[in-house]
């Protein structure tokens, strides 16, 4: 069930409860759907981060929470966050949602995290088998091991790779990361990439993904162009959930988020979104749904 701020809020005074002591949701979520969030969330910052409600929000401490609430809506299992605010905002937010987390340091100041409502077992960052190249992965890239409750991984990579519009740093990262991905892709395992790839699906290094096994949720049921930046105007559609495996066959949603708190309302001078991206959500269907 899907819960809305008002519900969520009003469930937390009917207890007793602050928003901060929310716990985990007690569903066994390998009998349902599974929603995953991709979001680069410009450090927490809300967006445009000069005005003036955006800075109070920051100096009251309520990013973590507003972010929360918003999320909270859709429910989500897996989330990956690129431009990561502290580790301390991100772990309120894990609290909030009642989830686990994970943090990928950035080469540069643009660190990841993975939430997620189920066990995150493995984890590693930029695994690469050897040292960081240092003009490579200056965002981030990691990748860890969500256990479900029925024993069965799911191998989850989050990644932000290099923004420049010069494709030959983000070229090599792709590379890079296929060749550590490769014994899992040729091994079909479920695999899930999620984050800001900074690329365009009619730029060279989409079809790298495609011709490697990745499957992107968004061309294979989305409608549209899905732009996913900026929130006020959005044109461009870099942020992704890609799947491969098994998981890839039970794609039933895709989509930009581009609603509620998580876009700009440009008719008001004072307002502000929590990017300046819109979160991409992809659902999956429950395996009882599938004979995958």
């Amino acid at each position: 069930m899907t819960i809305s701020r008002r519900g969520f809020c009003a469930a937390l005074g009917a207890a007793g409860l602050s928003v901060t002591t929310v716990p985990a949701f007690a569903d066994d979520r390998t009998t349902r759907p599974l929603t995953v969030i991709a979001y680069n969330i410009y450090a927490g910052k809300g967006w445009p981060d000069d005005r003036p409600l955006a800075k109070q929000a920051v100096r009251q401490g309520q990013m973590a929470r507003r972010l929360a609430m918003e999320l909270a809506l859709y429910n989500p299992d897996i989330i990956s966050f690129s431009e990561s605010p502290s580790e301390a905002i991100v772990a309120e937010i894990a609290e909030h949602l009642g989830m686990h987390h994970v943090r990928f340091p950035s080469g540069g100041n643009w660190p990841g995290s993975l939430l997620s409502r189920f066990e995150i077992g493995d984890s590693e960052n930029v695994p690469l088998g050897y040292e960081r190249p240092q003009e490579l992965f200056t965002r981030h890239w990691g990748r860890a091991t969500v256990q479900f409750p029925d024993g069965k991984p799911l191998i989850v990579h989050s990644a932000h790779l290099h923004p420049v519009p010069d494709a030959t740093i983000r070229l090599q990262e792709i590379a890079a990361m296929l060749r550590s991905m490769k014994e899992d892709l040729e091994a079909g395992r479920s695999m899930l990439l999620i984050g800001d790839l900074n690329h365009a699906p009619d730029m060279p290094e989409y079809q790298h993904w495609i011709d490697a096994g990745w499957v992107d949720t968004f061309a294979k049921i989305g409608q549209g162009a899905g732009p996913t930046i900026k929130a006020d105007d959005p044109k461009y559609r870099i942020d992704y959930v890609l799947a491969a495996g098994p998981i890839a066959e039970r794609i039933v949603e895709s989509r930009p988020l581009f609603e509620g708190a998580f876009r700009l309302n440009v008719s008001d001078p004072a307002a502000f979104a929590l990017s300046d991206h819109l979160p991409q959500l992809a659902v999956f269907a429950s395996k009882t749904d599938t004979s995958q």
